[in-house]
This record gives C-alpha cells, sequence and structure tokens, in this order.
C-alpha cells in the first residue's frame, strides 16, 4: 500500500504481523521464510508500491497482541525466580512492572506473561495442548510494588493456593520505610477502608461505615535512623493499598508515596518503599498436591530501598 511504501521490511513486519518476536521476524527473514516478490531479502530492504510479499509465518503470530498471547513477543524472558518445583514459582515482581496487563502499556511487559514465556520456552508449558489452562497468578501486587508473587503452574495448585489464601493459611509480610518513627514501636492497626474506584484510591475511617472494610495490618520496627524507619507489616487482611493508606493515616506515610503522602524534601524515589518479602505457608488443612509447601518460608534475601538507607540490617 502507498502509505508503507519505503518501509523497512523488518518493520513493516512488526506492524502486519504483530506477535511475532523482534529476534524470530530477524531469523524468518535471515532464513529466506520471508519473501519480496518471489525473492529472500533483507531486512533493510525498502519496500515499494506493489511488491507482493510472501510470509512462511505460522498463523497465530497474525493476532494482535493480548493478554493471553503477549508471551509470544517476548524475545528475552524478565523474571528473577525465588523459588520453583513441578506445580508452582514465586517469582520477585519488580517496581514498575503490572502484574496483568493494564489499559496504558505494552500487554508483553507484564510478569504473567514473562511467566508464560519462561515456561513455554523450558519446555513445561505447551498452549497448544492444554485445552483450558495457562499459567496464573495467584495473588498479584501494586504496579509500584515489589516483592514475591505466586504463580500456578496447574489448575489443582492455582485452586488449592486460591482456597489457602481466602482462609489465611498463607502468611504475606511486606518491608517497608515509612516517615518518622512509629510509637509504640510495634502494634496492630484496625482501621475501616473504603475504596474509590474511580480515582484508585482508598480513605481510612476509624469506625465502621457503609461500603467500608475492616482493615487489620500488625507492624514492628526494625530499625529507625535519619528520620525513617524501617518495618515489617504482616496482613491479616488484604485491602487494596492496606498498608500505604493505614499507615499514611497513623502518620507515617511510606517514602516515595505520591498518592498517601508527599513528604519528599530531602528523598527524591519515583515508587513506593514497599516490598512482599516473606512468604509462609501456613497451612492448617489438608493440602493435596502443595502438602510439601506446609511451614516452608521463603524470603528475599536483599531489597534495594532497605539496601539503600539500612544497609546493615540483616534480613530474617
Amino acid at each position: 500500500m502507498k502509505n508503507d511504501a519505503d518501509m523497512r521490511l523488518d518493520r513493516f513486519l512488526s506492524k502486519a504481523v504483530p506477535s511475532l518476536p523482534a529476534s524470530l521476524c530477524q531469523k524468518y527473514i535471515r532464513t529466506g521464510r520471508v519473501k519480496v516478490n518471489g525473492r529472500p531479502s533483507s531486512r533493510e530492504t525498502r519496500l515499494n508500491v506493489g511488491d507482493v510479499l510472501s510470509l512462511y509465518i505460522n498463523d497465530e503470530f497474525f493476532s494482535a497482541p493480548t493478554e493471553d498471547n503477549a508471551w509470544r513477543r517476548i524475545d528475552s524472558v524478565k523474571l528473577d525466580i525465588v523459588y520453583e518445583d513441578a506445580n508452582i514459582l514465586l517469582a520477585d515482581k519488580k517496581p514498575g512492572m503490572l502484574c496483568h496487563a493494564g489499559g496504558d502499556g505494552d500487554a508483553s511487559n507484564t510478569l504473567i506473561a514473562n511467566i508464560q514465556a519462561y515456561l513455554y520456552k523450558s519446555g513445561e508449558w505447551r498452549p497448544e495442548a492444554e485445552n483450558s489452562f495457562a499459567p496464573a497468578l495467584c495473588n498479584r501486587i501494586d504496579r509500584n510494588t515489589g516483592g514475591i508473587v505466586i504463580a500456578a503452574k496447574n489448575a489443582e495448585a492455582l485452586r488449592i493456593i486460591d482456597e489457602k489464601m481466602r482462609m489465611r493459611e498463607i502468611d504475606k509480610y511486606y518491608l517497608c520505610l515509612v516517615h518518622g518513627r512509629p510509637s509504640p514501636p510495634s502494634g496492630r492497626l484496625e482501621d475501616y477502608l473504603f475504596k474509590d474506584s474511580v480515582k484508585n484510591r482508598v480513605y481510612v475511617r476509624r469506625a465502621p461505615e457503609k461500603g467500608a472494610r475492616a482493615s487489620i495490618t500488625e507492624y514492628r520496627t526494625l530499625a529507625s535512623k535519619n528520620g525513617l524507619s524501617l518495618l515489617e507489616c504482616r496482613l491479616l487482611t488484604g485491602r487494596t493499598h492496606q498498608i500505604r493508606a493505614q499507615l499514611a493515616s497513623h502518620g507515617h506515610p511510606l517514602l516515595g508515596d505520591g498518592k498517601y503522602g508527599s513528604r519528599e524534601s530531602v528523598y527524591a524515589e519515583k515508587h513506593q518503599a514497599l516490598s512482599s518479602y516473606k512468604l509462609i505457608f501456613s497451612f492448617k488443612e489438608a493440602s493435596g498436591i502443595l502438602e510439601y509447601l506446609r511451614g516452608r518460608c521463603f524470603m528475599l534475601r536483599s531489597v534495594d530501598f532497605v539496601e539503600k538507607y539500612f544497609d546493615s540490617y540483616v534480613y530474617h
């Protein structure tokens, strides 16, 4: 077409075959699976009006990228694996990465897409042989929060983890940096959170009210210096922005949190200093194929903001 005239061959293919990874595109051109007017061509070939392209490329690559097929576009997997076995995978999601695709970014730049690409490349997952199940996340954390996310490799593992989370048999611990020094140094915050879905923000209430849900967080101060405190928080409920909103409402907003606190006169952090750093599988009831996880603890051994502000802290 006229609008595509003088476009380089590889750039045209990236538009015409949207799910084809860039490395595979270059390979197909190099090996002659892409021909221009019946002849192999280089990636620098400029297209002219009337050129006929012959593409020997699998049909699935012609589908528009969606969350379901975004893993196909991934050349180099971005994945920090904390633990893996035949049923589950624990990944350390980095701040800035989405767990699932949103409406404002590349669906392939998500944690689930990278996990699926990894399992496909390793040969553990074959989507063409699966009738329904695809590797899935069992929990999620905010884009700008880092830490451990659980992925299920099969439907039974997903069902069990979902049930254990619902029954609160998986304990989640977070590390965070807050402004000030909490008093008392350890305690339990019990509030009610009202969620405004339009603004993607929650509001803390001290007493019950219509639409507000109970929110309980245990915390303990691990260290304090230079106007900041390192806290460990344990979630007893799982509300949106729970730790961020509750601590801010009690006078200790998280470092770098522009939504619930903006006292950044000295520090200039782009993300809230919050990491889901530890999981304990505290199963109380039967856990089927995941019984071997009962009582096991998995923990990050390094968290960026801790290393930056409390480099002498020993993880435990």
